[in-house]
């Protein structure tokens, strides 16, 4: 059986590639890594309700203070004062994006 074509190349009129159809979520994927964004629902944590970006980024991300505390190999208690700091150094903010999986920029707004 076939597997379903997941883009679609679109001709240009010397017959070559000229557009690729990509799917619109893995559009946004590519997108947001490439430009660094900040999705709208982290935006709304941290400018509406006062939250701080790591603690925003952690529940958008659906994990505990546990889970990221022991990615960087780290105690919960340690991690929860890193995440309420006012000014955390650049190189904790690094790390934490780091190990959240995105981009220093998207940590450090």
């Amino acid at each position: 059986m076939n597997a379903p074509i997941k883009y679609q190349t679109i001709l240009g009129a010397d017959g070559k590639p000229a557009f690729v159809v990509v799917p619109y979520e893995d559009f946004l994927q590519q997108y947001d890594r490439e430009h660094h964004l900040v999705p709208n629902e982290i935006a709304g944590m941290v400018l509406k309700d006062g939250m701080a970006p790591m603690r925003a980024w952690r529940e958008y991300l659906g994990l505990t203070q546990v889970q990221v505390a022991a990615r960087l190999e780290i105690s919960q208690a340690a991690y929860a004062q890193i995440e309420t700091s006012q000014r955390p150094r650049k190189s904790t903010l690094r790390r934490v994006a780091s190990v959240l999986g995105i981009a220093f920029e998207q940590l450090n707004f």
